[in-house]
């Protein structure tokens, strides 16, 4: 099992005995009301999943990021993790200060004890982040709306955030102790927003013929317009994992967290946060994190030669396909026929078969999984 990103794995929980004090005290404090990107931001900070972050960016972390992908100690880190706010909130608030961090319904949520104001440039941030300062990238169309102050500094989580999938959600200290007791020494992480198909089938039992393990962690939040909806995709990998997968080599767990689509950068990122999890190796896809055509195919796997440090280790799978003579799936390593045999497993096709009610053919997806996603109401985002 990889040790946590720094060598620690952070708990910014307030201890149970002082949550009620805490409660108490904040009412008294200015306060930041936090949307539910923001949300999901504190609750990963507490619960070591943004290992080794103790809070918010100081300004000083954020140039190095934004500069050097790497923290101001020179710990790999891609993604700056910061809590915006208009310039009349940041006039109000001071360095030193303890406030209150409260959710959009008021309740207190955590107590962050500012370090830092600071002003940033947007464009430099798309640019370095993103790679493009289009305003038809949602990542940039984010960064530009965002408030124009940051405020940096360590927060106490005096509220556990609530979750529609509690029975899904397992924070890093539990799933080391679960991969600790079923004996696994090497686990492979496995980034999702889809309902998967045959190719991803593929990828997931090709890296478990080397490894103990695998963590299914399909990302659950905001996502953009046409994306599979949270409960499509965990109903469809219930039931792969029920109908096709050993029970003692699978575990499933929802990372609440939002999808940035900053390709190379959140790949980075990803195997992070796995790495965080108990994870010791991390499957890199074609076009991991990408949208539209900002990013070529491989650059989320050309990203990792510039981390040699990063201390867990990516399993990259190029293209694959369904090969008829073959007849499964396949990659260019192993099956020698022609492109007159080979059929892509297409996500938009599949989409769209199931807008129009249709069940994607069996070499494209389990019929099982196929049936679960049917059976949904609503299918993706709107």
């Amino acid at each position: 099992m990889s040790k946590p990103h720094g060598g620690t794995l952070i708990n910014r929980m307030a201890p149970d005995g002082k949550k009620e004090r805490l409660r108490e005290e904040s009412e008294e404090m200015k306060s930041i009301t936090l949307n539910s990107e923001l949300r999901k931001d504190v609750h990963n900070i507490a619960h070591g999943v943004y290992s080794p972050l103790t809070g918010f960016f100081s300004s000083e972390d954020f140039d190095s990021v934004i500069e050097h992908s790497r923290l101001s100690d020179d710990l790999p880190w891609t993604l700056p993790i910061v809590l915006d706010v208009p310039e009349e909130k940041a006039e109000e608030l001071n360095e030193g200060e303890e406030i209150c961090l409260k959710t959009k319904e008021g309740d207190p949520l955590a107590i962050l004890d500012i370090d830092d104001i600071y002003t940033f440039d947007k464009d430099r941030m798309a640019e370095n982040i993103y790679g493009t300062t289009d305003i038809e990238h949602p990542g940039v169309e984010k960064t530009r709306n965002m408030d124009d102050y940051l405020v940096g500094g360590d927060i106490l989580q005096i509220k556990d955030k609530d979750t529609d999938f509690e029975k899904y959600h397992l924070v890093p200290k539990e799933t080391r102790v679960l991969f600790k007791e079923k004996g696994w020494r090497q686990v492979v992480g496995f980034q999702t927003r889809n309902v998967p198909h045959m190719g991803h089938e593929y990828v997931q039992r090709t890296a478990l013929t080397f490894v103990d393990g695998i963590f299914i962690n399909p990302i659950i939040g905001k996502k953009k317009k046409g994306d599979y909806r949270d409960e499509v995709i965990l109903d469809a990998y219930d039931t792969l994992m029920d109908e096709y997968f050993l029970k003692n080599r699978a575990v499933m767990s929802i990372l609440e967290a939002e999808m940035r689509y900053a390709g190379p950068k959140e790949a980075v990122f990803h195997a992070i946060m796995r790495k965080n999890f108990g994870c010791t190796h991390f499957i890199v896809g074609r076009d991991h994190a990408g949208v539209g055509d900002y990013y070529g195919p491989y650059e989320a796997q050309d990203i990792f030669d510039e981390f040699p440090d990063l201390g867990i280790t990516p399993v990259f799978f190029k293209s694959f396909t369904y090969c008829e003579k073959c007849g499964g799936a396949v990659d260019g390593h192993i099956c020698p026929h022609g492109d007159e045999y080979r059929e892509n497993f297409s996500g938009t096709k599949m989409r769209n078969m199931f807008k129009d009610g249709k069940k994607p053919p069996e070499r494209m997806m389990r019929p099982e999984v196929a049936e679960s996603v049917l059976k949904q109401d609503k299918k993706f985002v709107e």
